[in-house]
């Protein structure tokens, strides 16, 4: 009666330990599967963050503020607050738009803006140079306008004008129009020196591009 008793008992030992190694392999194989689904879950997180952030960043960058100052032969000369996304026509549109005079041939009216952007619009025969102190020249004259003096004549340019010339702004060249204004027309010119704000390194750069006649 006892062998029985102790076949009995060994056999439900050896299943439960069975059981218990089921168990554990179970466990011990659904870890890792578990871990790497948290990890693949976290990466793509990550993932869909940054492209989010990078969205924000391209939407901020397009409405940005800019400044641009439009020259020449428009209706409102000035200064204007535009964004990055603007074109070179949204510009001239709020400065009220082109002149009668206006030449208007050589603009790129769908060129984007770009902050502290120089537009400058010449009249119809004018001949400026290719370059803005402090700017970008979005639009310059035919060169077979009929004039073939590249020089500009600081005897009657305008203030427009006087701006495409480097180191000269509107303070300068409102200076140079006042001091022909009073003293007359310049009779050469290294008289242009005797303008204030006009020293001798900025007319270095001058001397080359400017004439009296």
């Amino acid at each position: 009666m006892l062998f029985p008793g102790i076949v009995v008992i060994v056999l439900l030992y050896l299943f439960l330990q069975q059981e218990d190694s089921t168990k554990e392999s179970y466990t011990i194989s659904t870890i890792p599967q578990e871990q790497t689904e948290q990890f693949n879950s976290n990466e793509q997180q990550q993932i869909k963050d940054k492209a989010k952030e990078k969205e924000i960043t391209e939407e901020e960058l397009k409405t940005e503020k800019i400044l641009v100052d439009v020259k020449g032969a428009v209706k409102y000369p000035g200064v204007y607050e535009l964004t990055m996304e603007n074109r070179v026509i949204d510009a001239i549109e709020l400065a009220g738009g082109y002149t009668e005079e206006a030449e208007t041939k050589a603009i790129n009216h769908a060129q984007k803006l770009q902050d502290e952007m120089v537009i400058f619009v010449p009249k119809i025969g004018e001949v400026i140079e290719n370059s803005l102190s402090g700017g970008i020249a979005t639009s310059v004259p035919s060169q077979n306008s009929g004039n073939t003096n590249d020089k500009v004549n600081i005897n009657n340019a305008d203030e427009a004008t006087l701006t495409t010339l480097p180191g000269i702004g509107p303070s300068k060249a409102q200076a140079i129009i006042s001091y022909r204004e009073e003293n007359g027309p310049f009779e050469s010119i290294d008289e242009l020196k005797n303008v204030s704000g006009i020293g001798d390194k900025t007319f270095e750069k001058l001397m080359d591009l400017i004439d009296i006649k």
